[in-house]
């Protein structure tokens, strides 16, 4: 497990922008069984995280006009029961951090790899969630 001290500004950079912890199994399946849409980022400490993967969420968060009903976040190596429960949601897909999910009504509608995200500018993973936002979100 990482340490607090390393995580916490990390988790900060989406809780100070309107994101929920998910930090117990219960809690990742009590909120994807809700009505309507639930984002979740899988957080890291990786510097794909930090330059892409954030900031792309936070930027498509910001400027779209539609957007998930609620926005969530667990951080991998760190809220382990949480992250294990939500990749539980996310199979086949392998466990990837950071990631980004989009449900809608507790069915996976959208998913972004760390293979999506690596190597990708901020706003290309904006442009691509704001896209999904419209699909998906009312």
């Amino acid at each position: 497990m990482y340490p607090a001290e390393i995580v916490i500004p990390m988790k900060a950079e989406l809780t100070e922008n309107g994101f929920d912890e998910l930090v117990s199994a219960s809690e990742v399946d009590e909120t994807l069984q809700k009505k309507g849409t639930t984002l979740v980022v899988i957080n890291s400490v990786c510097g794909c995280a930090a330059g892409a993967c954030r900031p792309g969420v936070l930027m498509a968060v910001h400027n779209s006009a539609k957007r998930p009903d609620r926005l969530t976040t667990a951080f991998a190596g760190f809220d382990v029961e949480a992250v294990n429960q939500v990749r539980s949601h996310l199979l086949p897909y392998p466990p990837s951090s950071p990631a980004i999910a989009l449900f809608k009504d507790g069915k996976l509608v959208s998913m972004v790899e760390r293979h999506q995200i690596e190597g990708r500018p901020a706003q290309v993973i904006a442009q691509h969630l704001i896209s999904e936002f419209d699909k998906h979100c009312n």
